[in-house]
């Protein structure tokens, strides 16, 4: 069975365009023209080289990497995905059964442990077939997957982007972590194959880090611990509705500040502005209003949903940090006691195998791979306006899964308590386009969901 990141495309010009880029700016003639300059690979190596060096690697993200990640841990699933200038296409765990998947064994420091570890990888997939034969959704037997379990799934970038994967997984957050640690070895093998100019000097370019100070203790008093909400609206800009009318306005008549903000007294302009905003070509006014908001307990199932939207700034906690003792609980089993004692068991079971083995002196990042993707934890997001309709459009949607949708739902409810005029008509594709694009997938309740999220 193969395993790692394989390079299975690279763009056609590959180092050619990546070396005429670097002449462009300070040699006379057409961009074809420096082009077809550009043929010699020894002199575009010596190049591209000397031009990263200098620290302008924005030349190298002309050339362009597709990658195959073959039956990896999900650990470096999760690594991966928190790259935004990425992308990615993974094997769904909503859709596709995954009883015979298989799992990655790291090596543990007492060899002795790898028996019980196996046996109780073997029992969580045996727990994971009896759910979907009880005719629990995939999307929620996926819960008591283990995160050693194998994902599959395609990865394609740019050759910047792809130098810093190749730093972190050698000198960053994925060093420590074995399985992430060798498949940077080997895909930077395989990248200066590839591109020798991209990728020559790795190690003498690789960014110097400091040691990050300690992070500061917070004290939580007594009492705090009882149910919190699954969402919590951080912060936002200041006056968000009258700073994206005013950009929308300003942008589109080009009127003076003063007139402008004259003309938004009026509610009915303001509201009309508003609609312009949100609903024209391009646009650019809603990136204007930003908001910062916590979503609490998401599964780390759910946690891939979140990241995968790129225009963000989220911050997700390292998985040596997930608390082992906390785990969402689906309405599927929610309601029948055999299968809620098979599922309780399933996480009570792998927490004392993280204890057993924590005790013996493995590591925290050996001991991710005992985490199940039931375990919640915290993360905090900031989204501007624009990538908020995206995020709301999507996971607002009945075909979103479950828990991501409730979440969506409940911050577009207190975004709209904040902002009502600019949030008025977010929400699923039929409310805020008035169509739906799922086709033969559509749930057939537009009219429903207007009439839900109109209100």
């Amino acid at each position: 069975m193969q395993h790692g990141a394989f390079i299975i495309g690279v763009s056609s010009c590959n180092e050619e365009v990546c070396a005429a880029a670097g002449r462009i700016s300070t040699q006379q003639g057409s961009a074809l023209e420096i082009f077809d300059r550009s043929h010699d690979a020894e002199k575009n190596q010596k190049l591209i080289g000397k031009v990263t060096a200098s620290g302008h690697t924005s030349t190298v993200e002309h050339v362009f990497f597709n990658l195959a990640f073959e039956n990896v841990s999900v650990v470096v699933e999760q690594f991966m995905i928190e790259f935004r200038l990425a992308s990615f296409t993974v094997k769904s765990r909503r859709y596709v059964d995954f009883s015979d998947c298989g799992y990655f064994v790291p090596a543990f420091r007492d060899p002795a442990n790898e028996a019980v570890f196996r046996q109780q990888m073997d029992k969580l997939f045996g727990v994971y077939t009896a759910l979907c034969a009880a005719d629990v959704p995939k999307e929620d037997a996926r819960f008591v997957l283990p995160y050693c379990f194998y994902s599959n799934f395609f990865c394609s970038l740019g050759g910047r982007e792809l130098l810093h994967v190749l730093d972190e997984m050698l000198y960053g957050r994925g060093k420590d972590f074995s399985e992430i640690h060798e498949i940077g070895v080997s895909l930077l093998k395989q990248c200066r194959e590839a591109a020798p100019g991209v990728f020559a000097d790795f190690e003498q370019k690789h960014e110097t880090r400091r040691t990050a100070p300690p992070c500061p203790a917070v004290a939580v008093p007594d009492g705090t611990d009882g149910p919190r909400p699954a969402v919590e609206l951080l912060a936002g800009s200041p006056d968000a509705q009258m700073t994206v009318a005013e950009s929308a306005l300003i942008e589109a008549t080009g009127a003076p500040t003063d007139a402008v903000r004259a003309a938004l007294n009026d509610e009915a302009t303001l509201r009309r502005a508003l609609d312009y905003a949100v609903h024209c070509d391009r646009p650019r006014a809603l990136e204007s209003a930003v908001f910062t908001l916590r979503f609490n307990d998401v599964s780390l199932a759910a946690v891939t949903h979140f990241v995968r939207h790129r225009i963000q700034s989220i911050c997700v906690p390292g998985l040596t940090a997930c608390d082992r003792g906390s785990y969402i609980i689906p309405a599927a089993v929610r309601g029948n006691e055999a299968l809620l004692d098979l599922y309780v068991g399933a996480f009570e079971g792998t927490a004392a195998l993280y204890r057993t083995l924590k005790a013996s002196g493995e590591t925290e990042e050996t001991l991710v791979y005992v985490l199940l993707a039931g375990n919640v934890m915290d993360l905090v997001t900031t989204m501007n306006a624009r990538e908020l309709r995206l995020f709301l459009k999507l996971r607002t949607c009945t075909r979103a899964q479950w828990e991501i949708r409730a979440f969506a739902i409940e911050a577009l409810r207190l975004l709209r308590e904040r902002c009502p005029l600019l949030f008025a008509d977010y929400g699923p594709s039929c409310v805020c386009e008035g169509r739906c694009p799922e086709g033969r997938m559509s749930c057939g309740r537009m009219q429903e969901m207007r009439e839900r999220f109109g209100k």
